[in-house]
């Protein structure tokens, strides 16, 4: 069974940093994509950002400049560096993966739990 185990958030003032990571464990045959996105009260999911195993990376455009992601094809974990943020960066974080396992032919889209991310003085 596929798991997607996401570090958690926490509360950050304005103008600082935070690291993310989520790790994939389970019977994986191929990883397509790691990703995050986010919820924020009131609004509809939001891309974070994305990348993909051979190392493209895409990024929304409230983050671009800001976040940085990374991932770790081999050990099939994604990290998240965040810095400058903001209180509208407040949101709850998923983690996304786009993979293969060993049971099936196709890939799949799994999500995480979330993690709560606040940015407030």
């Amino acid at each position: 069974q596929l798991h997607l185990v996401e570090s958690r958030g926490g509360l950050v003032q304005p103008g600082g940093s935070l690291d993310l990571s989520c790790a994939a464990t389970g019977s994986i045959f191929s990883l397509g994509a790691m990703g995050w996105y986010r919820r924020a009260p009131g609004k509809h999911r939001e891309l974070v950002a994305q990348a993909t195993a051979s190392g493209t990376t895409h990024y929304g455009e409230a983050v671009k400049g800001r976040f940085t992601i990374s991932i770790d094809n081999a050990m099939k974990v994604v990290y998240l560096q965040m810095n400058g943020l903001k209180p509208e960066d407040t949101a709850v974080y998923y983690c996304n993966a786009i993979l293969t396992t060993l049971d099936s032919e196709i890939a799949n889209t799994y999500w995480g739990q979330g993690t709560q991310v606040t940015v407030s003085a």
